[in-house]
């Protein structure tokens, strides 16, 4: 069994395509009510109304508060939630509607890290076992090939070899997110949905995980689609960097460029909220903070979603139309605001 597919890592770095494809993903969860739950009073919408792509060998960070839908858009993606309406394509194939049995191929070719690796993992397993199932319950491997497979994969994680033979309990919070990246990586898949995968983790562990991701994605030409909320780690590992607010997308642009040149108020003032380590500089800034709680998903304001919490609101304009997401200064956003700015009707609020 040959462990990776050899030239994955080169083909990708010679320019993706587009290996996963949103065409407006809605995933509603229902609200019932009544003595035996029967009555259908309203829906949570996690995810309203998602369009955007994330191209072959690339890492696409997808950052906003919580509660805006990152995380169930990312087990959307996975069919891990079934979608209330929209369409997802996978490598040009649509997977939207497919079966429990078309799936099961599919899956060998995309996976997770989950956040939480104390919970992750399961404690009453060896954690041979618990890398080696994805191997045993695809038949990829059996018996000793798949002791063999878990050895290499333990390896490239950097676990010693005797790891598998221990339990979750015996490692650090670091180690234990390292068998869930081993676990991850035993099929060879594509694209790995990362779910806030070091946010549990101390701040010089954090760092060693990036590393090591960076490092794999460099060797297997993996795509990854990265969930946080630490703006500085998102920085660090994505290419491209998408935001989220209540369940819609209101701006993409590379990672670079994003920082450098924000254009919509809610990426403004998620930046503004990240301390500069300089005092100096930390005291001359100028900080731009959301006012009021995140509206409730279930009920989301109308016309654009931000603005009951926008510093520069204009109330005739956002609380009546919509905006959609349209290309600007090389960025994807959805904002009046700053298509304003930029033709010249407004000026800059400073």
């Amino acid at each position: 069994m040959e462990a990776y597919p050899r030239g994955r890592a080169d083909r990708m770095s010679q320019g993706g395509d587009t290996l996963v494809a949103l065409h407006d993903v809605r995933v509603w969860f229902p609200i019932r009510s009544g003595l035996v739950l029967d009555r259908h009073v309203g829906d949570v919408k996690a995810v309203d109304g998602v369009s955007m792509t994330i191209e072959r060998g690339e890492t696409l960070g997808l950052v906003g508060e919580s509660g805006c839908g990152k995380s169930t858009l990312g087990r959307a993606i996975l069919r891990l939630y079934e979608l209330t309406a929209g369409r997802i394509e996978f490598d040009g194939q649509d997977i939207t509607r497919a079966s429990e049995r078309e799936m099961r191929h599919v899956r060998r070719r995309m996976q997770m890290i989950f956040q939480d690796p104390y919970a992750s993992l399961n404690p009453r397993h060896s954690v041979g076992r618990i890398v080696g199932e994805p191997l045993r319950v695809h038949g990829v491997a059996n018996g000793s090939s798949v002791e063999a497979r878990v050895r290499e994969l333990l390896g490239v994680v950097g676990l010693p070899a005797d790891a598998g033979s221990r339990y979750p309990h015996e490692f650090s919070g670091g180690q234990r997110q390292r068998i869930g990246l081993a676990r991850a990586l035993a099929l060879n898949p594509e694209l790995v949905v990362c779910d806030e995968p070091v946010s549990a983790l101390d701040v010089s562990i954090q760092a060693q995980i990036i590393n090591l991701m960076e490092e794999l994605q460099r060797e297997l030409g993996l795509t990854y689609l990265f969930i946080a909320h630490d703006l500085a780690v998102v920085r660090h590992i994505s290419t491209r960097i998408a935001v989220m607010y209540l369940g819609r997308i209101v701006e993409v642009a590379p990672a670079d460029d994003l920082y450098d040149n924000p254009l919509h108020p809610y990426t403004i003032t998620l930046l503004s909220a990240i301390p500069i380590p300089d005092p100096a500089i930390e005291r001359r800034r100028r900080q731009i903070r959301v006012q009021g709680e995140l509206p409730s998903p279930a009920n989301p304001p109308t016309a654009c979603r931000f603005h009951t919490r926008c510093p520069f609101v204009q109330p005739s304009r956002c609380a009546e139309s919509e905006p959609e997401l349209r290309s600007l200064e090389g960025h994807l956003v959805a904002c009046h605001y700053a298509e304003d700015i930029k033709a010249g009707a407004i000026r800059p609020s400073t």
